[in-house]
């Protein structure tokens, strides 16, 4: 088993080869391109080509770009809403308008009024342009990094059995893989033969706006951080992209038990954490 660990996309970034060769170069390479596509894809760089759509509002983009504004367009869709790759000013406006790492974890509420979002993205079809609506701007953080696990999965499932774990947003196949899930009474193991499993929660990247707590979860019906039950959801999916979609989906449900529905209806495999059950957790 060959393994390589780094960090990039603002997390860490794990990968597993299971490979009779030296996979040390391939590893290598996929680290590279994690952090090539962070250049392209990181709203806190100014020079990144998402910034630069940002900025000019109609750009020529790449393939990269333009295939993963295709999918958050097609998430939106198919999440009704819920998942909205124009919450960038919403997020900014709550308080995550830099790195996590430099977020002020506590200061006085961020002056401006309601932010709007569900914002009009055209992309092109026989080209790259990619047109945002006036006032909109795009946040992918809430898919790249599962969709980039996807891409360097496809590199290393070359030479064997492979894992990329990027900060929770898991890619696998070749497996059973055993992947740790933080649940209300602790750790539970899942078995992942392939595919993606991602967790979306309101747990760690949180902090401090005029006395009430805000988190990175934007509820676009409201443009504000979503107010639910839920602390935390696990859902599992064909890729980690995908399942990253689903897990912001099941936690703008609102409560334990609409999520749980919704999951069921859907046939997803899904770990639920809201307030209740992490109480009875913390009890036992």
């Amino acid at each position: 088993m060959f393994t390589h660990s780094f960090s990039a996309m603002g997390t860490d970034v794990e990968l597993f080869v299971e490979a009779v060769e030296d996979a040390e170069p391939l590893l290598a390479e996929a680290q590279i391109e994690f952090e090539r596509l962070e250049a392209i894809l990181s709203r806190f760089r100014p020079e990144s080509e998402l910034s630069r759509l940002n900025r000019e509002r109609s750009l020529e983009v790449g393939p990269e770009l333009r295939e993963l504004v295709g999918l958050a367009l097609d998430a939106r869709e198919s999440t009704d809403g819920r998942f909205d790759p124009t919450v960038h000013d919403a997020v900014v406006g709550a308080g995550y308008d830099r790195t996590f790492e430099d977020v002020e974890r506590e200061r006085g509420a961020v002056p401006g009024g309601d932010v709007s979002c569900a914002g009009e993205v055209e992309v092109s079809e026989a080209g790259r342009r990619v047109t945002l609506g006036y006032g909109y701007r795009l946040d992918l953080g809430g898919i790249a990094k599962g969709w980039a696990a996807d891409r360097v999965l496809e590199r290393l499932s070359s030479a064997g059995p492979a894992l990329v774990n990027a900060g929770g947003d898991v890619a696998c196949t070749g497996g059973p893989w055993h992947v740790g899930v933080e649940t209300s009474s602790g750790s539970i193991t899942l078995e992942l033969v392939g595919g993606g499993l991602a967790t979306s929660g309101r747990d760690r990247r949180h902090w401090v706006r005029g006395g009430r707590e805000a988190h990175h979860l934007i509820d676009p019906l409201t443009g504000t951080p979503a107010e639910t039950e839920l602390i935390r959801v696990t859902a599992t999916a064909g890729t980690a992209a995908e399942a990253e979609v689903r897990a912001i989906a099941l936690f703008l449900a609102g409560d334990l038990d609409r999520a749980a529905a919704e999951a069921d209806a859907a046939g997803i495999p899904a770990g639920l954490v809201d307030y209740r059950t992490a109480r009875i957790g913390e009890a036992e």
